[in-house]
């Protein structure tokens, strides 16, 4: 399966945006899909994750409550929310799929395919 992010932007703090993960070579409804970032000079983090039907959502402490996670399979694509952006949001966001069908993981060592990133820039 081939991943493309797209959606990434400059924004203001406290301003919104929305990422797409679209999938294109294989049905995208089997995979868990993860969302994960990487600032300048930082290493990849782990931002979200959810199940192949969507009930199962995962995110770390640092953006709950203000990103949401979705995805539409008829679309075969995954979206990622943005709210209440803040500075240090700033970074490369980066799809990947999982095609292992357990729990959406955490651990972007269990990710198969990623997408190439898109960049989010937040200013203060």
């Amino acid at each position: 399966v081939q991943l493309q992010a797209s959606g990434g932007g400059l924004v203001q703090a406290g301003g919104s945006l929305r990422l797409s993960c679209a999938a294109t070579g294989r049905t995208f409804s089997i995979y868990d899909v993860g969302w994960f970032r990487q600032a300048p000079g930082k290493e990849r983090e782990f931002v979200a994750s959810i199940s192949v039907s969507g009930g199962i959502t995962y995110y770390t402490d640092s953006v709950k409550g203000r990103f949401t996670i979705s995805r539409d399979n008829a679309k075969n694509t995954v979206y990622l929310q943005l709210n209440s952006l803040k500075p240090e949001d700033t970074a490369v966001y980066y799809c990947a799929a999982d095609r292992r069908g357990l729990l959406p993981a955490r651990n972007q060592d269990d990710y198969d395919y990623w997408g190439q990133g898109t960049l989010v820039t937040v200013s203060s």
